[in-house]
């Protein structure tokens, strides 16, 4: 409709364009955009087939309500106007970008999006070539636009991660078809953030706190490529705004206790704990209590849900981080685990024998000595575990020189604990490469201490003997 109503415009004086020039300043100011690199379509500078300048004024003009073409012509190309008037053209074109079209018909209002995605392609050639601070009404324009076009309710979570696919498998992504769109305003606020010339001073104010449990908000998207610009983006607010930092961890805590608690389901886990990774990494030494806090109250809980293979890789990143900045946490971190031990369900409790073995690799004698006892029955335990994945990756751990090493000096009591489930396995078990990653555990750790190896060999046997004759005299007595 619009392309046929386009032609029949009648055509402005100047005098009009400059009255609207002069009439458009409210509004205008309280929006911004965002784009990447595509072929210009606004007016170019005099002298080639480009489109007149009143030309692309009257078209926009009766493309967009008058109450967002504001200030100067937006679709102007900031090569065209002196540097002096290029903030208020700037927060022109941010003005125009606060209309938000539907996506979902490709072909429906195809001119207005095209005039906003040039308007926004012109905002990120801007702020990667600006040589001058981003004044208050800017800041306060781009916030604006920003809000209108990012923060949205999601519609309900129609699948469920109970059907079909298992634990540690992600579903099928689903992609929201406005990202050709989304990813420019994406693009403009992560350029306009991290910008030398947005005053850091000034940003706070805008980007506040508001701003950030709506942009939180948007980590629950079910499109990746959402996701993926969110974490690049909270990592610049948080690193530029440090008066925010406390809030953030805060916000992002609720988020992960909302998680574990409540829904068992959040698009963004994955996401929020690879930022949170790079946040620990640069904890300064001795930790604060409240980062001690956050290790026992939400990563350590994080362990629980059932779609923990999803973002297993992150959460055992900054477990580990924690661990090797103060190797005192090692023992709070593995009775953790062994507090939220899955019972039945076997594909975790392999990934958590896989993050045990990186949290020992962090971990001095001393903590070791606090949790051996009780992790040595787990593992044993899992030894003798008739799901053969779980056999096997218990046993693999022994291959570990850093493990072995903490074996071998705290044989005494780990060796009588480790015996009776390695002599099980080879009475019993029915997996062969299970057997065999048995035998050579066995070997191994007769190689260690051959005396004490067939002590408890020769206790075991004792052990099944007194049990047997138990077993019998029960059944007698019931005869």
């Amino acid at each position: 409709m619009w392309k046929q109503f386009l032609p029949k415009l009648p055509k402005k004086s100047s005098a009009s364009g400059k009255g609207d020039r002069a009439s458009g300043s409210g509004p205008g100011r309280n929006a911004a955009g965002n784009g990447s690199t595509i072929q210009r379509t606004s007016s170019c500078p005099s002298g080639g087939p480009a489109r007149p300048a009143s030309s692309v004024k009257r078209m926009s003009s009766a493309v967009f309500p008058s109450s967002v073409v504001a200030g100067i012509e937006p679709l102007v190309s900031f090569n065209d106007v002196p540097n002096g008037e290029k903030p208020n053209l700037f927060v022109s074109k941010v003005s125009l970008c606060c209309v938000v079209f539907d996506f979902s018909d490709p072909n429906k209002n195809s001119a207005e999006k095209d005039f906003k995605r040039q308007a926004l392609v012109d905002l990120v050639d801007y702020v990667d070539s600006a040589s001058s601070r981003f004044t208050d009404p800017m800041v306060l324009a781009c916030c604006r636009m920003f809000a209108i076009n990012l923060f949205r309710v999601f519609p309900p979570h129609c699948r469920s991660s109970s059907t079909g696919s298992g634990e540690g498998e992600e579903e099928e992504p689903m992609f929201d078809p406005a990202w050709p769109h989304l990813h420019l305003v994406y693009d403009l606020l992560l350029k306009f953030i991290g910008s030398s010339y947005l005053d850091s001073k000034v940003g706070k104010k805008y980007f506040d706190h508001t701003f950030i449990v709506r942009l939180l908000e948007l980590f629950d998207s079910e499109d990746p490529r959402e996701r993926d610009c969110l974490k690049a983006i909270l990592h610049r607010i948080y690193g530029k705004f440090m008066v925010h930092r406390p809030f953030i961890r805060k916000a992002v805590s609720n988020i992960f206790y909302h998680f574990v608690t409540e829904t068992d389901r959040h698009n963004g886990i994955a996401e929020l704990l690879e930022v949170f990774g790079s946040v620990i990494s640069g904890f300064a030494l001795p930790l604060k209590e409240e980062h001690k806090i956050f290790l026992w109250r939400v990563l350590i809980p994080l362990h629980k849900p059932k779609t923990l293979g999803v973002y297993l890789q992150q959460l055992t990143y900054c477990v580990t981080q924690f661990v090797e900045k103060e190797p005192k946490l090692a023992s709070s971190v593995i009775l953790g685990l062994l507090r939220y031990w899955p019972i039945t369900n076997s594909q975790k409790e392999v990934m958590f024998l896989s993050e045990i073995e990186e949290v020992l690799e962090a971990t001095n004698m001393v903590e070791f000595q606090k949790f051996m006892v009780p992790l040595f029955r787990r593992i044993a335990h899992c030894i003798n575990s008739s799901h053969f994945q779980v056999a096997e990756r218990a046993l693999f751990m022994w291959n570990n020189d850093h493990i072995i090493s903490l074996v071998a000096q705290n044989r005494q009591a780990i060796v009588p604990i480790v015996t009776p489930a390695l002599e099980e396995n080879i009475q019993n078990h029915w997996n062969v490469s299970v057997l065999n990653y048995t035998a050579n555990v066995k070997k191994m750790l007769s190689e260690m201490d051959e005396e004490l190896f067939s002590a408890c060999l020769a206790k075991h046997k004792e052990d099944r003997e007194r049990q047997a004759s138990l077993e019998q005299k029960r059944r007698l007595t019931w005869e």
